[in-house]
Parts: C-alpha cells; structure tokens; sequence
C-alpha cells in the first residue's frame, strides 16, 4: 500500500512541476508581448480619428504629460525589462 501511495505521490509532484513550469512559459510570453502591445496602443491612440469620442475625450489634449499616450509609452518603457533580459541572454550564448 505504501508503494502505490508513493508513486500516485509522484505523479502528483510531477504534474504540479508541469504546470509551474508551463505557467513560468505563459509568464514569459506574456512578458515579451506586453512591450510591443502598449507601444501599438500608444501609436493608435496618438493618431487622430476624430468623431465623437475626441470630442468628449478634447480636455485632456492641453498637456503633454496627460491623456492615454503617455500612460501607455511608460508601461512600455516598464515592461521592456523581459525584452533586456532575452536580448542579454543572446548575447551571452552569441559571445560563447
């Protein structure tokens, strides 16, 4: 009884070890896609459309440090760490 105890165990470990490390993957993924989706944001909101949402949104328009634009440069600028990591990494295998 100890035995199959042990080895349904096992296969508990083993599957909670796959799900970290397929959650660690999506993590990463998640990482590297975070920096070019804010920057396309910060592009499509920066273009004028004009319409009815300008006109209701035209308040914030007056300074450079406020409105969407902004907000969405700087979470790219933050999350470009994942992206200084994967090229460090290159590099380090590249000069090996």
């Amino acid at each position: 009884m100890t035995e199959t105890h042990s080895a349904s165990a096992a296969t508990d470990a083993g599957r909670d070890g796959g799900e970290v490390v397929a959650a660690s993957h999506l993590a990463r993924w998640l990482g590297l896609a975070a920096t070019p989706t804010f920057a396309v944001m910060a592009l499509l909101t920066a273009i004028p459309v004009g319409g009815s949402a300008d006109m209701l949104c035209s308040a914030g328009h007056g300074s450079m440090l406020g409105g969407m634009v902004p907000m969405y440069l700087l979470m790219s600028a933050f999350h470009a760490a994942a992206w200084l990591r994967l090229v460090s990494q290159w590099r380090g295998t590249v000069g090996q």
